[in-house]
């Protein structure tokens, strides 16, 4: 039994990833927004910015290409067994 589940019974631990690949992604997009649309600030009112936003958007979507993502299945299932093992040594 893990600290926080003897503090806490209700609470659950979930391990995630140690990266994060598609908040990069959103990170990334956001940033592209910030100084392609946003940056310039030229817009008289918020209906013009939600305009040029959708505008943005939609030229985005024509540009856009998949990418391929490089930490599988098993790579996930290869961390989780690793940080089971060692709450397991912590534990003993």
């Amino acid at each position: 039994m893990c600290r926080l589940t003897k503090d806490w019974p209700n609470a659950h631990l979930v391990h995630l990833p140690i990266h994060a690949s598609w908040l990069n992604q959103v990170e990334i997009y956001f940033s592209v927004i910030q100084r392609k649309v946003l940056d310039p600030n030229n817009v008289a009112d918020l209906d013009e910015l939600q305009q040029c936003l959708l505008d943005f958007q939609r030229l985005y979507q024509k540009a856009a290409k998949p990418f391929e993502w490089k930490f599988t299945r098993q790579d996930l299932a290869k961390l989780f067994q690793r940080v089971s093992e060692q709450d397991l040594l912590r534990v003993a």
